[in-house]
């Protein structure tokens, strides 16, 4: 049992970085219909509240059903290590879903398409996959807890420092937009911040977190997240980028980055 679990987990995780760059060149001709890109012809929708909710509930309750049979269980480090992603995704499973809920109601214009199912079903795998392989590493497979000469900590707070930054810049960039798209009734060009640097300082800020979390875990499993996450979200980034060119033109800043300031 043992080993079909031991094996499991490393078709899981090579699996992770095979996914990326297929993930990473269709991106770059193809966007998935939500968001700004949302267009008919998908199949049934949901709200996209629940869509999100629903995407993104497994990052909280498979951690839940992980540890238990993990043998790192009653081990500070573990528990301290896997708090910051439970944090960030408590917020994106719970918090987040209810800010879109009530950013919506509020707005002049009520959304009319809404999430397709088909891609809530995707997200929801594709979630599940890499939450397993993060909670199965740090509550189970991460061997060096009391054999790293003390170096625990100190990755721990550095990666905890980096990615604190990036959810901050995250958190601030939705709000930004929940408000600016709440007042407007719909897409306008946001100003100020981090919108001076990039059109998705959101997606550079969740990039800047998977940083940290790689850091903090110092592992194959957090290294690939980190990648898998730029391979999803720097292509969407340019996507938003040249959608925003092409509706506000000149009124675009033409100096402003899509999503890696001064870079990409």
């Amino acid at each position: 049992m043992a080993l079909l679990d031991q094996s499991f987990f490393h078709y899981s995780l090579l699996s992770y970085y095979l996914l990326g760059p297929p993930t990473f060149i269709a991106l770059r001709f193809f966007q998935f219909p939500y968001g700004k890109h949302n267009r008919l012809g998908w199949g049934p929708t949901i709200p996209p509240p629940l869509a999100w909710f629903i995407m993104e509930s497994p990052s909280t309750l498979l951690p839940l059903i992980l540890f238990p049979f993990g043998q790192h269980l009653t081990n500070l480090k573990a528990l301290v290590l896997m708090s910051p992603y439970l944090l960030h995704y408590f917020h994106r499973t719970f918090i987040y879903p209810l800010r879109i809920y009530q950013s919506t109601s509020q707005q002049n214009t009520q959304t009319t398409i809404g999430f397709p199912l088909i891609l809530t079903f995707n997200g929801f795998l594709t979630q599940a996959l890499n939450t397993y392989i993060q909670a199965r590493w740090v509550s189970h497979y991460k061997s060096d807890y009391d054999s790293d000469g003390g170096l625990f900590w100190w990755k721990f707070f550095g990666g905890l420092v980096v990615f604190l930054w990036g959810m901050r810049i995250n958190m601030w960039a939705d709000t930004a937009l929940l408000v600016l798209k709440r007042e407007s009734g719909g897409y306008k060009v946001p100003r100020g911040g981090w919108f001076e640097l990039v059109t998705c300082p959101n997606y550079f800020g969740e990039i800047v977190e998977w940083l940290g979390w790689a850091v903090m875990t110092w592992s194959w499993a957090g290294f690939g997240f980190f990648l898998y996450t730029c391979s999803n979200l720097v292509p969407r980034a340019c996507a938003h980028h040249k959608w925003y060119l092409q509706k506000f033109g000149e009124d675009y800043p033409k100096n402003r980055k899509a999503v890696i300031p001064f870079l990409v």
